[in-house]
């Protein structure tokens, strides 16, 4: 596992206030990423006085394929407030975060589980099919439909090209939801054929 997009480190001091990492498992890109979660969540935390948001990375399998990434916060106080901490925790929640993230304290090392959302990952196969398909696939639309279909509500396309297959990444309230609202356009539609589902999240 490898880390591409590291933490901006030069604008760590640690003279200044205490530091967290929130560790988001979503396998979103590193520019989605702040637009997603950094920039919103700096607005918010500088709005209120908390602190600020110095940085980011992202973590990637050997395949190239998003594990999860990284946002870091420099907080105001010396001290750790745990009111402080729930508000941001429920702001990265307002924003998406999935299950299974955590947000880790550096001054404590206390890690703090958090994430509402479920995620699934369609993947398709990319070498066994028939070369028309290939020709005519258009992964964006395919991930567009699917996210109309799920009733999606983040409209930013996540995913993955592998040298053997493509990952398509969806998060709402429910796996299953989205399993079962995606079942019929996934069995018949030409790309999805040999195609695996799993949870993400």
């Amino acid at each position: 596992m490898k880390k591409i997009f590291g933490l901006n480190n030069s604008q760590k001091d640690k003279s200044l206030g205490n530091f967290i990492v929130a560790t988001l498992n979503d396998k979103i890109m590193p520019l989605d990423r702040g637009e997603v979660y950094e920039d919103p969540l700096d607005e918010f935390i500088q709005k209120n006085g908390i602190g600020e948001v110095t940085g980011g990375g992202t973590m990637q399998h050997e395949s190239g394929e998003i594990d999860f990434c990284d946002v870091e916060i420099r907080l105001n106080s010396d001290n750790v407030i745990h009111d402080e901490i729930k508000l941001i925790v429920s702001k990265l929640e307002e924003l998406g975060a999935p299950k299974g993230s955590k947000l880790t304290i550096e001054q404590t090392e206390e890690v703090v589980e958090f994430g509402k959302l479920e995620g699934l990952g369609l993947y398709l196969d990319g070498i066994n099919l028939s070369d028309e398909v290939y020709k005519n696939s258009d992964s964006e639309a395919l991930a567009n439909e699917i996210i109309k279909l799920a009733n999606i509500k983040s409209q930013i396309i996540r995913y993955w090209q592998g040298n053997t297959e493509t990952g398509l990444y969806f998060y709402a309230d429910s796996f299953d939801a989205i399993k079962k609202a995606i079942s019929n356009f996934v069995s018949s539609h030409p790309e999805c054929e040999n195609s695996r589902i799993e949870r993400v999240a």
